[in-house]
């Protein structure tokens, strides 16, 4: 998955706090690596600030889907690092789960490994 970002200098901090890795690293493109999956990451700059308002409630559609052993742990070890989260974990029925927002309003959604 590849995500278009405002600003690289924002948004892999976010990542690699969430324990992504970087991997490459040029003027407008990041590849961050966790486990076997990697994520893109595309500055275009002011043309993401510049969408409309249509476009901009479509980002919050897209989700970056990934599996924790203990979302709880998961949950004490962002906040003590300062990483922003709205909540702690809530069971939706069919899973439990931890979502948070990246800087460009992308949600990232931590879902606990264990079977229902």
């Amino acid at each position: 998955m590849s995500l278009p970002v405002t600003s690289l200098d924002r948004s892999i901090p976010f990542y690699t706090a969430l324990g992504f890795t970087l991997e490459v690293h040029t003027d407008r493109f990041a590849l961050l690596r966790l486990d076997r999956g990697t994520l893109g990451l595309l500055e275009l700059g002011t043309v993401v600030e510049q969408e409309d308002e249509r476009v901009q409630r479509l980002r919050k559609f897209v989700q970056v889907e990934l599996l924790a052993d203990d979302l709880d742990e998961l949950y004490a070890d962002l906040v003590a690092r300062g990483v922003r989260v709205p909540g702690p974990p809530r069971d939706r029925g069919f899973e439990r789960q931890l979502q948070l927002r990246d800087p460009d309003g992308f949600t990232v959604e931590f879902a606990d490994q264990s079977p229902r």
